[in-house]
Protein backbone atom coordinates (compact mmCIF):
# COMPACT_ATOMS: atom_id res chain seq x y z
CA UNK A 1 0.00 0.00 0.00
CA UNK A 2 1.56 3.18 -0.72
CA UNK A 3 0.63 6.90 0.49
CA UNK A 4 -0.16 10.54 -1.79
CA UNK A 5 0.12 13.44 -0.18
CA UNK A 6 -0.60 17.35 -1.78
CA UNK A 7 0.37 20.02 0.60
CA UNK A 8 -0.31 23.85 -0.62
CA UNK A 9 0.69 27.05 1.78
CA UNK A 10 -0.71 30.34 0.86
CA UNK A 11 -0.74 33.80 3.16
CA UNK A 12 -3.82 35.70 3.20
CA UNK A 13 -4.14 39.02 4.70
CA UNK A 14 -7.23 38.52 6.05
CA UNK A 15 -8.35 36.94 9.69
CA UNK A 16 -9.15 33.14 10.39
CA UNK A 17 -12.44 34.00 10.79
CA UNK A 18 -12.64 35.25 7.33
CA UNK A 19 -11.35 32.82 5.94
CA UNK A 20 -13.10 29.86 7.50
CA UNK A 21 -16.32 31.47 6.69
CA UNK A 22 -14.79 31.89 2.92
CA UNK A 23 -14.27 27.82 2.93
CA UNK A 24 -17.42 26.94 4.25
CA UNK A 25 -20.02 29.07 3.40
CA UNK A 26 -22.15 28.90 0.17
CA UNK A 27 -22.51 32.61 -0.89
CA UNK A 28 -18.49 32.48 -0.54
CA UNK A 29 -17.18 29.33 -1.95
CA UNK A 30 -19.49 30.08 -5.18
CA UNK A 31 -18.17 33.26 -5.82
CA UNK A 32 -14.28 32.11 -6.49
CA UNK A 33 -14.56 27.96 -6.69
CA UNK A 34 -15.99 27.48 -10.23
CA UNK A 35 -19.73 28.07 -9.16
CA UNK A 36 -19.17 25.13 -6.33
CA UNK A 37 -21.16 25.49 -3.14
CA UNK A 38 -20.48 22.94 -0.01
CA UNK A 39 -23.30 21.99 2.13
CA UNK A 40 -22.44 20.70 6.17
CA UNK A 41 -23.08 21.55 9.37
CA UNK A 42 -19.50 21.75 9.89
CA UNK A 43 -19.29 19.90 13.07
CA UNK A 44 -17.40 16.23 13.42
CA UNK A 45 -19.48 13.54 12.26
CA UNK A 46 -21.73 15.93 10.17
CA UNK A 47 -22.02 14.82 6.39
CA UNK A 48 -20.51 17.29 3.91
CA UNK A 49 -20.83 17.45 -0.03
CA UNK A 50 -19.16 19.80 -2.52
CA UNK A 51 -21.79 20.85 -5.67
CA UNK A 52 -21.78 21.60 -9.18
CA UNK A 53 -23.48 25.24 -9.92
CA UNK A 54 -26.49 23.15 -11.58
CA UNK A 55 -26.38 20.66 -8.24
CA UNK A 56 -25.02 17.66 -8.67
CA UNK A 57 -23.03 15.96 -5.83
CA UNK A 58 -19.43 16.16 -7.19
CA UNK A 59 -17.71 15.38 -3.87
CA UNK A 60 -18.60 14.11 -0.73
CA UNK A 61 -17.40 12.88 2.84
CA UNK A 62 -17.72 13.52 6.76
CA UNK A 63 -16.44 16.09 9.04
CA UNK A 64 -13.45 14.48 11.22
CA UNK A 65 -12.56 17.79 13.16
CA UNK A 66 -13.97 20.63 13.47
CA UNK A 67 -12.03 23.22 15.25
CA UNK A 68 -13.28 26.37 14.74
CA UNK A 69 -11.19 29.24 13.77
CA UNK A 70 -7.66 26.88 13.48
CA UNK A 71 -8.80 23.13 12.06
CA UNK A 72 -10.77 21.52 9.76
CA UNK A 73 -10.75 18.14 8.90
CA UNK A 74 -12.84 15.87 6.60
CA UNK A 75 -13.07 12.93 4.56
CA UNK A 76 -13.36 13.96 0.53
CA UNK A 77 -14.37 11.20 -1.90
CA UNK A 78 -14.85 12.56 -5.57
CA UNK A 79 -18.45 11.00 -6.61
CA UNK A 80 -18.20 11.75 -10.62
CA UNK A 81 -15.33 10.05 -11.75
CA UNK A 82 -15.27 6.55 -10.93
CA UNK A 83 -11.51 5.41 -11.03
CA UNK A 84 -11.05 8.42 -8.43
CA UNK A 85 -14.11 7.35 -6.66
CA UNK A 86 -12.58 3.95 -6.74
CA UNK A 87 -10.14 4.99 -4.69
CA UNK A 88 -11.93 5.49 -1.51
CA UNK A 89 -12.23 8.34 0.91
CA UNK A 90 -9.31 10.96 1.13
CA UNK A 91 -8.28 13.37 4.21
CA UNK A 92 -8.48 16.86 3.77
CA UNK A 93 -6.96 19.01 6.02
CA UNK A 94 -6.75 23.05 6.44
CA UNK A 95 -4.81 24.70 9.52
CA UNK A 96 -5.15 28.63 9.87
CA UNK A 97 -2.45 30.07 12.12
CA UNK A 98 -1.08 33.77 12.77
CA UNK A 99 2.00 34.50 11.02
CA UNK A 100 3.69 38.17 10.98
CA UNK A 101 2.40 38.47 7.21
CA UNK A 102 -0.92 37.77 7.44
CA UNK A 103 -2.79 34.22 7.90
CA UNK A 104 -1.14 31.14 7.03
CA UNK A 105 -3.60 28.39 5.64
CA UNK A 106 -1.82 24.66 5.32
CA UNK A 107 -3.77 22.72 3.16
CA UNK A 108 -3.09 18.95 3.04
CA UNK A 109 -4.86 16.60 1.02
CA UNK A 110 -3.79 12.86 0.99
CA UNK A 111 -4.88 9.02 0.90
CA UNK A 112 -3.73 5.72 1.26
CA UNK A 113 -3.40 5.15 -2.12
CA UNK A 114 -0.03 5.14 -4.21
CA UNK A 115 -0.47 7.48 -7.67
CA UNK A 116 -3.56 8.83 -6.99
CA UNK A 117 -5.40 10.13 -9.54
CA UNK A 118 -7.37 12.09 -7.09
CA UNK A 119 -4.31 13.73 -5.47
CA UNK A 120 -2.85 14.24 -8.93
CA UNK A 121 -6.28 16.05 -9.87
CA UNK A 122 -6.49 18.67 -7.02
CA UNK A 123 -3.21 19.23 -6.54
CA UNK A 124 -3.78 20.92 -9.87
CA UNK A 125 -6.84 22.73 -8.55
CA UNK A 126 -5.54 23.65 -5.24
CA UNK A 127 -3.51 25.75 -6.08
CA UNK A 128 -6.27 27.79 -8.10
CA UNK A 129 -8.59 27.45 -5.81
CA UNK A 130 -6.65 28.71 -3.11
CA UNK A 131 -5.27 31.86 -5.29
CA UNK A 132 -8.72 32.78 -6.00
CA UNK A 133 -9.89 32.42 -2.31
CA UNK A 134 -6.92 34.88 -1.20
CA UNK A 135 -7.35 37.61 -4.08
CA UNK A 136 -11.03 37.34 -3.19
CA UNK A 137 -10.63 38.43 0.37
CA UNK A 138 -7.60 40.72 -0.19
CA UNK A 139 -9.55 42.62 -2.97
CA UNK A 140 -13.02 41.36 -3.29
CA UNK A 141 -13.38 40.12 -6.51
CA UNK A 142 -12.10 36.73 -7.07
CA UNK A 143 -10.10 35.58 -9.91
CA UNK A 144 -10.91 35.59 -13.05
CA UNK A 145 -12.63 32.97 -14.85
CA UNK A 146 -12.60 31.44 -11.24
CA UNK A 147 -16.33 31.87 -11.08
CA UNK A 148 -17.14 29.36 -13.88
CA UNK A 149 -17.48 25.85 -13.78
CA UNK A 150 -15.59 24.43 -16.51
CA UNK A 151 -17.46 23.32 -19.85
CA UNK A 152 -18.29 19.92 -19.85
CA UNK A 153 -18.04 18.27 -16.83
Amino acid sequence: MGHSKFVYVIIIRSTREKIWEALTKPEFTRRYWAGTTQKSEWKKGASWGAYTPDGRLWDAGEILESDFPHKLVLTWRNEHFPDMKAEGFTRLTYVLEESPLGIKLTLTHEVDVANSKLIEAVSGGWPSVLSSLKTFLETGTPLPNSEKWPEGL
